[in-house]
């Protein structure tokens, strides 16, 4: 059997907190609500062609061996392209909200090298925004 990636389809996030972690993607970052099963804890919101879940911690698919929020092992990061890229733009937007802001940088992604910022969720799950690759709108 062969088989091709094609993009990445979602990523889940656990969180202790589905309210404001919910708020933060759809009203900072801007996904919307794509669908949302309150009785199991989980809120999946569309980012561009992939999707955000978000799982309340003890929800029904709860997987404690993956750790408490914010312990590192929900996971690194998850990558966002945006269009456009302007960072003293996104770091003027995300200042006004609060958001702690990490590192700008050239950095390799599915596009090639291209500007990136760092961000921060309200859980310290680390964002990734990236730009256009190095030559291309």
């Amino acid at each position: 059997m062969t088989f091709q990636i094609l993009d990445i389809d979602h990523v889940v996030i656990r969180t202790a907190d589905l309210d404001v972690m919910t708020r933060f993607y759809r009203d900072v970052l801007g996904c919307t609500l794509e669908r949302e099963q309150l009785d199991i804890g989980l809120i999946q919101l569309r980012a561009g062609r992939s999707l955000i879940d978000l799982l309340q911690v003890g929800g029904r698919v709860d997987r404690p061996e993956s750790g408490a929020p914010g312990a590192g092992r929900n996971m690194d990061h998850v990558c966002l392209r945006v269009e456009p890229f302007d960072a003293g733009a996104l770091r003027t937007w995300f200042a006004a909200r609060d958001v702690r802001i990490g590192e700008e940088a050239q950095r390799y992604g599915a596009d090639g090298y291209g500007p990136s910022l760092y961000l921060f969720d309200p859980e310290g799950n680390m964002v990734e925004l990236k730009g256009p690759p190095a030559g291309k709108p």
